[in-house]
């Protein structure tokens, strides 16, 4: 594949009056674009409330499984991340190769597998098996490839948004969800939902999401085994990926005791909604005015270290407070509202912090950190409860803050640009050194990578200075 890469040289700091933000015209979703995103939405969507109904529930339950030791059943908690985060780009690249729907029926299949080898399981290693296989499936590059060949070019974000909002969703549904149905039908009862949930996603890949016409690479969705190198060493996408790790390690680590702690301060199991319900809606909605001030008012910084800091002394809250269910429910609406808060702008950040062209291959990374994090999360908290007692576990997290801190305090914020992604139509013909040079001279756009082989322009761009009007018309010249 041909890809010519190009960054501009002009200055931002350059003293000129800003303009407001350009119009840039909204183009509304196709039905099959729609039916597209619906589709993948769901699958996407019931296969993390499968994961995560269990998150409030098994560490009761798996207390009193055969073989059952505190690190081992940390380890049932958070297994899945292992896989997840070892398999999520291979499959990824797979789906390139193969087609995107085989990779994500295999997926389906293995996640199936895996929570119907946890709902027989008669001991804790059968549970740990069980949950190793189910994230085994990791399927999330390839819907959200399938999401690129489904959607255009300029509609493929509301694309993405409606997979991400699915997910924040089955997460604040499943703390709900999972001490209810413990109640009706036990763990193993919930680990059967969570296959029949598999079945289901397989209906509506066969019979909701279409098939694309043709699938390529989508380097703003998808990670390219090319680009590893460089967003590797890249220092800001690393403290990004960092950041994403010790959030999951917090918050699965938090989940190895504080169902522990709940029952404890006299709460039964099947209650236990009680608490995580209004602290999961009120978090929803006290996240907004901080994700205001991060993205319209650049207190980035400002937000990512209270929230650190915040997280933190939450911890240490739950150290101390962890026998009362007031001070529970509390210090859970703090958490929650970070966790929310960061699950949005860390994404974000990563986007701005990519290059033109990488974005899909650093939020492959982002995303096999986060997995690790859930991973030794669940490892970490299981071997402090063995070793030290259950209110150990608070401060692995307060301490994992600490080390946070730092990150945030080093880290260099990215420049607030926008990607845009330009389909050029038959651009066999076009040279590509004379397109860097016209695009670049278009106002605000500040990187570039075209890829000749696709017909496609990856920029990023200044929104506040670009000349939409003109950019548009490399589009419709070359279309």
């Amino acid at each position: 594949m041909r890809i010519f890469a190009f960054k501009t040289q002009r200055q931002s700091a350059v003293n000129q009056k800003e303009t407001p933000a350009p119009e840039i015209p909204r183009t509304p979703l196709l039905p099959s674009e729609r039916r597209a995103a619906a589709g993948l939405a769901a699958i996407f969507s019931t296969r993390m409330l499968g994961l995560f109904m269990v998150l409030p529930v098994l560490a009761i339950y798996a207390h009193d499984l055969p073989g059952a030791t505190p690190i081992l059943v940390g380890l049932a908690i958070g297994a899945y991340g292992l896989t997840q985060a070892i398999f999520q780009i291979p499959l990824g690249l797979l789906s390139d190769r193969i087609g995107r729907k085989p990779v994500i029926y295999g997926g389906l299949v293995l996640f199936m597998i895996g929570s119907g080898v946890a709902a027989m399981a008669e001991s804790i290693h059968w549970v740990i098996l069980g949950r190793v296989i189910q994230g085994s499936g990791a399927i999330a590059a390839a819907i959200i490839a399938l999401t690129a060949d489904l959607t255009r070019d300029e509609v493929r974000t509301k694309g993405m948004a409606a997979i991400g909002i699915s997910v924040a969703l089955s997460f604040a549904a499943a703390l709900v969800l999972g001490p209810v149905l413990s109640r009706w039908i036990g763990i193993s009862g919930i680990f059967w939902l969570t296959a029949l949930l598999a079945v289901v996603g397989m209906l509506v890949l066969a019979y909701v999401v279409p098939d694309p016409e043709h699938s390529r690479i989508h380097r703003d969705a998808q990670p390219v085994l090319s680009q590893l190198s460089s967003v590797t060493r890249n220092p800001t996408l690393l403290r990004l990926d960092s950041a994403i790790f010790m959030l999951h390690l917090i918050m699965v680590s938090l989940f190895v005791v504080l169902p522990l702690s709940i029952q404890d301060a006299g709460l039964p199991l099947a209650d236990h909604w009680v608490i995580y319900l209004p602290a999961v809606l009120l978090a929803i909605v006290a996240m907004v005015p901080f994700i205001i001030m991060a993205e319209r008012q650049g207190k980035v910084r400002q937000v990512l270290m209270g929230s650190v800091i915040a997280l933190g002394l939450s911890m240490l809250g739950f150290f101390v407070l962890n026998q009362s269910l007031w001070g529970v429910g509390i210090l859970l609406l703090v958490v929650f509202t970070i966790f929310n808060l960061l699950e949005a702008v860390l994404p974000s950040l990563v986007s701005k912090a990519a290059a033109a062209g990488a974005k899909g291959t650093a939020m492959g990374v982002f995303s096999s950190a986060q997995f690790i994090g859930a991973f030794l999360g669940g490892l970490l908290g299981g071997w402090a409860h063995e070793s030290f007692g259950a209110d150990a576990v608070y401060l692995v997290g307060a301490l994992t803050s600490v080390v946070w801190v730092g990150l945030v305090m080093t880290m260099v914020m990215p420049e607030n640009l926008a990607r845009q992604v330009i389909a050029l139509g038959d651009a066999s013909e076009l040279d590509a050194s004379s397109l860097e040079q016209r695009l670049l001279a278009v106002p605000g756009v500040k990187e570039a990578v075209i890829a000749l082989d696709d017909g496609v322009a990856y920029l990023k761009v200044d929104s506040r200075q670009l000349d939409w009007a003109r950019l548009r018309t490399f589009s419709s010249a070359n279309a």
